[in-house]
């Protein structure tokens, strides 16, 4: 085989990779509209509580954030047998990883909404609400707009953290391949094996290529934000 030979098991990973940064991404963005929301413009007990919360997964060793999601959505966890009445496993699944990978995801998505929110003129929602817009009309029509760039350089820069996660992940949902082997884990495991140095480079050139290409097309976003 050669060098540039990407293998099925390279394939699978990558494939896996990208479902479930795109699901993660999903699953956190409107969750991540509305904290960054009652964060940057609601002034509330608990406001420095939540902020805590929202950004704890930024510092915490990755595992640690794992077990907790095992604790609660593993199978004999606190609402594993709930789900499993309902048909819903996530311990052990490529929608676990996406959930694991969500949470890891969310804070920087948060972050990166809540800067766009701060940097609009309320001046302009405030002149909408005077011409009658409902503050669901206000910020759907005004807001939204206005935040947009912001909006999707935090998806892309959650895609980029979700495409790289491993800690989390691998403590939740473990490292089975073709269901729950992801780049980040596949690598961990091909490391493992003597004489893989070339799966590793290409494996660790594909997470470079699209990790760069996503921070390059936040740092691109960001920009323009600023400039608005």
């Amino acid at each position: 085989m050669s060098w540039l030979t990407i293998g099925l098991v390279e394939l699978d990973a990558l494939r896996l990779s990208l479902w479930v940064a795109v699901v993660a991404v999903a699953l956190s963005l409107p969750v991540a509209v509305a904290v960054a929301y009652a964060l940057a413009r609601c002034r509330f007990w608990g406001h420095g509580l939540l902020n805590a919360l929202v950004h704890l997964p930024l510092v915490l060793p990755p595992v640690v954030t794992g077990y907790p999601l095992l604790v609660v959505f593993g199978r004999k966890g606190t609402f594993g047998p709930v789900l499993e009445a309902l048909g819903i496993q996530l311990a052990f699944t490529s929608a676990g990883a996406a959930l694991a990978a969500a949470v890891m995801a969310f804070p920087l998505i948060v972050r990166a909404i809540r800067l766009a929110l701060e940097a609009v003129d309320p001046r302009l929602e405030e002149a909408a609400g005077t011409l009658g817009a409902s503050p669901i009309k206000v910020f759907a029509f005004v807001t939204l707009p206005l935040i947009l760039p912001g909006l999707v350089a935090g998806a892309v820069v959650g895609f980029a953290k979700a495409l790289g996660e491993f800690g989390a992940t691998i403590t939740f949902v473990s490292n089975i391949p073709g269901e729950t082997q992801t780049l980040a884990s596949a690598i961990y495991a091909v490391l493992q094996v003597p004489g893989q140095e070339a799966a590793v480079g290409r494996m660790i050139a594909l997470s470079l290529i699209l990790s760069f290409g996503a921070l390059l097309l936040s740092e691109v976003l960001a920009r323009k934000m600023v400039r608005r």
